[in-house]
């Protein structure tokens, strides 16, 4: 994303804020489809971060985060409204694999997810399902990145075991 884009917005033009909405609208709906499971929901999700984010963008101390910033804006809302349902959701971003795997380890994986806590999974759907940095993730969860590699590491081991468990892939 264009830094200077994301500047024109925080000052307030609209049409570069739609550039911006523009430019995460799959990652916003790939978000809120993983927690929420449920299109037309992740469509209202979209609208509501959407409005919010238009609010609080002349906040955004970082241009250069603008995605993360969304992203993390997208989850929380996500996790408020799973809280306000009393829901538990299993994450289906790995769902995107179906088309490229010739065999269901897709579902192994979503079950996995599903298993693990959400803290972990949260940091790995912003590691392995957004490509964010390690060090744009320590800035997200306001911890030190030595913090951030260390949980990785963990939840990648909690993912493994739990496909182990069912003697699944080793190569997780």
């Amino acid at each position: 994303m264009d830094i200077d884009i994301v500047k024109r917005a925080i000052n307030g033009e609209n049409d570069a804020f739609l550039d911006i909405i523009h430019s995460y609208k799959v990652d916003l709906y790939k978000t809120a489809y993983a927690y929420l499971k449920n299109e037309d929901q992740a469509l209202e999700a979209i609208q509501e971060v959407t409005f919010r984010a238009y609010q609080e963008i002349c906040k955004l101390r970082e241009p250069a985060y603008v995605k993360t910033w969304i992203i993390r804006m997208m989850m929380n809302y996500c996790v408020d409204l799973l809280k306000k349902n009393r829901r538990l959701v299993a994450s289906d971003e790995f769902l995107d694999w179906q088309g490229e795997l010739d065999d269901y380890s897709f579902l192994e994986i979503e079950e996995a997810m599903g298993k693990i806590n959400e803290n972990e999974r949260q940091l790995l759907l912003l590691k392995y399902f957004h490509d964010l940095k390690i060090k744009d993730i320590a800035l997200m969860l306001q911890v030190p990145e030595g913090t951030v590699k260390t949980r990785l590491y963990k939840s990648l081991k909690s993912l493994r075991s739990q496909i182990e468990v069912k003697g699944e892939w080793k190569s997780v």
